[in-house]
């Protein structure tokens, strides 16, 4: 009796399923990435890849809380007590491919490194989540890059900066250290930073709702082939370009005039670490 040798369609991967019904997508994996090393996706919209920089951003949890809305539930688990990935961004990424998708087998390999420099402060989003969202976002954008093109690759380049960028280290070595009560300048913080990560990085803070500038998050700009520093010139009309002009935060530069606080990390109530 004649049998096919094909398996049944219901014994097909769900990433395989997937792809099947994605009618935008390339229709061979070569053609897929030949795309990707390009920067096209589609014939009618421009290059995706032409961007130059990309952002290394980190956040410190004592303060992340405070840049969310008050209707936000927080947690910050007890094993965190660093400073955390917060996203690897292309700088003005345009017209990326929304077509490659990521699954959990993607990136099961580094759960446990991601869950602890890379996890959600949301009650409401699992670390799964967010970092299926971080790849559907900017990962995808950066991925016509050949040492970040798949979602494995992505996050571990991720990893490996966050292992290169040791912030609270450098911190504390300088005597800046989490505080309720002692405020510190932009300025004594380049001064520790600058050395180790190039460019002005961007210092980002939150306003509380006691008016209190609130550190919580830290911009490395990095060229595309992941050196420190990148010189950007603004849009092609002449609009200065910022760092803080493309965000996905509520956050800003912290005022230079103004000192701020690094407030420390309280995981019973880390929305409200010093009252």
């Amino acid at each position: 009796m004649w049998r096919s040798v094909l398996p049944p369609l219901f014994s097909l991967s769900p990433a395989v399923l997937f792809l099947l019904q994605l009618p935008d997508c390339a229709t061979t994996q070569e053609a897929h990435w030949e795309d990707y090393k390009n920067g096209r996706h589609g014939s009618d919209k421009k290059p995706f890849c032409s961007w130059k920089c990309i952002l290394f951003t980190l956040q410190w949890p004592g303060g992340f809380c405070q840049s969310l809305d008050k209707g936000s539930a927080c947690i910050i688990p007890q094993s965190i007590n660093n400073w955390t990935i917060h996203g690897l961004w292309p700088f003005r990424a345009m017209n990326c491919c929304s077509c490659w998708p990521m699954f959990h087998s993607d990136i099961q390999e580094l759960e446990a490194e991601l869950t602890e420099h890379w996890p959600s402060f949301l009650k409401t989003k699992s670390s799964f989540h967010f970092w299926r969202e971080e790849w559907q976002k900017h990962g995808a954008c950066a991925a016509c890059v050949e040492g970040m093109n798949s979602p494995l690759r992505y996050f571990q380049i991720s990893l490996k900066l966050r292992g290169q960028f040791d912030l609270h280290k450098l911190l504390e070595d300088a005597g800046i250290t989490p505080s309720c009560d002692r405020p510190y300048k932009v300025e004594e913080v380049h001064q520790v930073l600058d050395p180790h990560l190039g460019d002005k990085p961007e210092i980002q803070c939150v306003t509380d709702d006691k008016g209190r500038e609130v550190w919580f998050q830290v911009k490395i700009p990095l060229s595309r082939n992941l050196t420190v520093g990148c010189h950007h010139h603004g849009d092609a009309d002449g609009t200065p370009a910022s760092w803080s002009g493309w965000s996905s935060s509520h956050g800003h530069a912290c005022p230079p005039q103004v000192p701020f606080y690094y407030f420390p990390i309280d995981h019973q109530q880390p929305q409200r670490p010093c009252g």
